[in-house]
Formats: structure tokens, C-alpha cells, sequence
């Protein structure tokens, strides 16, 4: 299937280093018996609305939109990844900057990941969607509301999940809302022009 993948889209699987937005990657999600597989994906959902791909969707209307509810409710998947980025201010243990210098400053890359973890899980679901006929399974990934230290970078996170809640949370018969809301965020983080993303 990834060979046949990227012909039809001009990508090569990729298994380490940084992500983006069309590309193939190794996702988690379930077989054709309901166990937990590897299968190539590709990043993004396409919508008519814009030309732009929906790589990510929020969890508080992943159960309500027509676009994601039946991917939310019936076709989850889970990104593994050594770390995920996020690009945002510096950040002082003592900032004592008022909001105009903080503003004026350039934003940095971070990477942030799991405490005591090298693998840090991150919910999404796939759907299939037609290129050039042939079915390709494209994934997006959920988000929710920072907590923890990763509101000093950014208002919004990955839902990240449980290594001992992956199964339950591939099965269609689970609900996908108890899941997330034992979803980890003891998260640890370093500012970063090098570390790999996702490995």
C-alpha cells in the first residue's frame, strides 16, 4: 500500500524526522480483526472549502460536525512520535518582560514530549478519500485545550494518550470521549532548532 501511496501522491513514506501536512507516516490503527496494526497514512484531510489540508480538528466539535463525526465515532487512529513541535515565545523561569517586549520577541521551536516516555502517543482519526482512483486512508490529528507547562507555548496541544489506552481507543465500540478525557498532560519540553519531531 505505501509503495502504491506515493505514486499516487508524490510522497515517500516517511519513518523519521520532521512532519508536514501531505505526508505518508506510520499510523496506528486497527486491522481487519480488531487489533492494534501499522499502516501507512497521509496527513491531512482535503475539504472543498479550502485548498489548504485540515491537519488537525478540535475535540470539543469532533463529535458535532459533519466532517469528523463519523471518523471520531468510528475511525480513530493513534501517531506515534518521539516528540511533537510547537513554535512559541522563549520561555523565563522569572519574566519580568512586560507584553509588549514579549510580543516584539522572535519565536522559537520546542519540542515537547511525554515525561518519562521516548514515545508520545497522539490521538487522530482517518477517513478514505479518492486520489486519482485509488482509496487513500488520510488521518488528522485531535487537539484540545493546553494544560500544564505547555501553556507557557501555546493555547493548544495534541490529545495525547495513555500507552494502555491505545487499544480502546482504535475500537469503534469504545467511547471516544472517556478516553479523552483521561487523556496524559505531564508534558516536558526544550527549546529546539534540531530535535527530530516526530521518529
Amino acid at each position: 500500500m505505501a509503495q502504491q501511496m506515493s505514486i499516487t501522491l508524490g510522497k515517500s513514506l516517511i519513518m523519521s524526522g520532521d512532519l508536514y501536512p501531505a505526508d505518508i507516516v506510520p499510523v496506528l490503527a486497527p486491522n481487519k480483526y480488531g487489533n492494534m496494526a501499522v499502516f501507512p497514512m497521509a496527513w491531512g484531510f482535503t475539504h472543498q472549502a479550502t485548498p489548504k489540508l485540515l491537519a488537525n480538528c478540535r475535540v470539543e466539535t469532533a463529535d458535532s460536525k459533519p466532517l469528523w463525526k463519523d471518523s471520531w465515532y468510528r475511525r480513530r487512529c493513534v501517531i506515534p512520535a518521539s516528540w511533537y513541535y510547537e513554535w512559541g515565545y522563549p520561555v523565563y523561569e522569572d519574566d519580568s518582560r512586560n507584553m509588549i517586549e514579549h510580543c516584539n520577541t522572535k519565536k522559537v521551536k520546542f519540542a515537547i514530549q511525554t515525561e518519562g516516555s521516548d514515545i508520545t502517543y497522539i490521538a487522530g482519526f482517518y477517513r478514505y478519500e479518492e486520489h486519482d482512483g485509488m482509496q487513500v486512508p488520510m488521518f488528522t490529528v485531535l487537539t484540545r485545550e493546553a494544560v500544564g507547562s505547555v501553556t507557557d507555548i501555546h493555547d493548544r496541544m495534541p490529545v495525547i494518550l495513555d500507552k494502555n489506552s491505545l487499544q480502546d481507543w482504535i475500537r469503534p465500540n469504545r467511547d471516544p470521549s472517556t478516553i479523552v478525557e483521561k487523556a496524559l498532560t505531564n508534558m516536558v519540553f526544550e527549546q529546539s532548532s534540531d530535535l527530530l519531531s516526530t521518529s
